[in-house]
């Protein structure tokens, strides 16, 4: 009776070993499912300045980063020969800073009859030395390139 209730006993102790098994989830349908539930079009942090890092609130570290960057962009440009000769009151760029920092304009739009775009291009492209350190937007970490449309008046409107 004894070795009855024992073969029993690790018949029913196997079969619990077998319930107890679980398969190990694919690491590929793992990221899939992780790669569709991140919202690829908002970043964690923005990019920023140095100065602007010991802001905790996202939204004034933001703002913080695209005041200084218009002040630094307006700066450059009020510099500029040709700029100021050229008389153009207002324009519109597309940033993209880069994962490694690196500044790129794209004149989206300005006065063409004032100033071409790819002479403004040329004239930023020279230029990007004179700004300070940017460090990237990050995503989950990860330093990511972003861009974004900077709108700038340069020249006060008498209304």
């Amino acid at each position: 009776m004894k070795i009855y209730i024992a073969v029993i006993f690790c018949a029913l102790l196997m079969a619990s070993c077998k319930f107890a098994e679980r398969e190990l989830p694919n690491t590929q349908e793992l990221l899939r499912r992780e790669l569709h539930t991140i919202d690829w079009s908002k970043v964690d942090t923005y990019p920023s300045y140095p100065s602007c890092d010991t802001i905790k609130n996202n939204e004034d570290a933001k703002i913080c980063f695209f005041d200084r960057f218009n002040f630094e962009t307006l700066r450059v440009l009020k510099n500029d020969s040709l700029v100021k000769i050229s008389t153009i009151d207002s324009v519109q760029f597309l940033v993209t800073v880069s994962n490694d920092s690196k500044l790129l304009f794209k004149t989206q739009s300005v006065d063409e009859k004032l100033l071409p775009k790819w002479m403004l291009d040329s004239i930023m492209l020279y230029n990007v030395k004179q700004f300070s350190k940017i460090q990237p937007a990050t995503k989950r970490g990860i330093p990511v390139t972003t861009e974004f449309d900077l709108h700038l008046k340069l020249h006060a409107s008498s209304d």
